[in-house]
């Protein structure tokens, strides 16, 4: 393959720690004891890649996605209220699009790697929609926490393809 070159369009390539020693990187989530690890927002498709840590047991959310959503199990386990199984690390997940599930965290925590495409539509427990997530207010929520520790607002442009 002679000729072949890299477009001058084409964004950087993208290498980080998955779980960064550096607990600054972790961004904490709207409950205590949960906290995302951004690895990529993928402006472009509207998806996002973190590492979710939870250190809490018992209900964590209830949501659906419009988009598939994948899992890979890193350390821990979990499950889903809904479900029979329970997640363990080594474990990959496809969340079809539309599933509704409860996040449900068990002893010893975990850190698993998601691939989010779309939203996360939060839920109540009669199907309501409370509120979401998206690319975009992913990186506002990591920019508003980096500047807050101190690496500074432009700290989230690293993720940001």
């Amino acid at each position: 393959m002679t000729g072949l070159q890299v477009s001058p369009f084409s964004p950087a390539e993208l290498l980080l720690r998955a779980q960064s020693e550096d607990e600054r990187d972790w961004v904490p989530a709207a409950m205590d004891g949960v906290w995302m690890r951004p690895l990529l927002f993928d402006t472009v498709s509207g998806a996002w890649v973190n590492v979710t840590r939870l250190e809490r047991e018992g209900f964590i959310s209830r949501h659906a996605h419009p988009c598939p959503v994948h899992a890979y199990v890193l350390k821990g386990q979990w499950r889903y209220e809904e479900r029979d199984w329970i997640a363990k690390a080594g474990d990959y997940l496809l969340e079809p699009p539309g599933d509704i599930h409860t996040l449900i965290g068990l002893p010893g925590g975990s850190d698993t790697l998601f691939w989010i495409g779309g939203a996360l539509i939060e839920l109540d427990e009669n199907g309501n929609t409370l509120g979401h997530a998206d690319v975009f207010s992913r990186i506002e929520q990591a920019a508003d926490h980096y500047e807050k520790v101190g690496l500074g607002r432009d700290h989230v442009k690293q993720f940001i393809r």
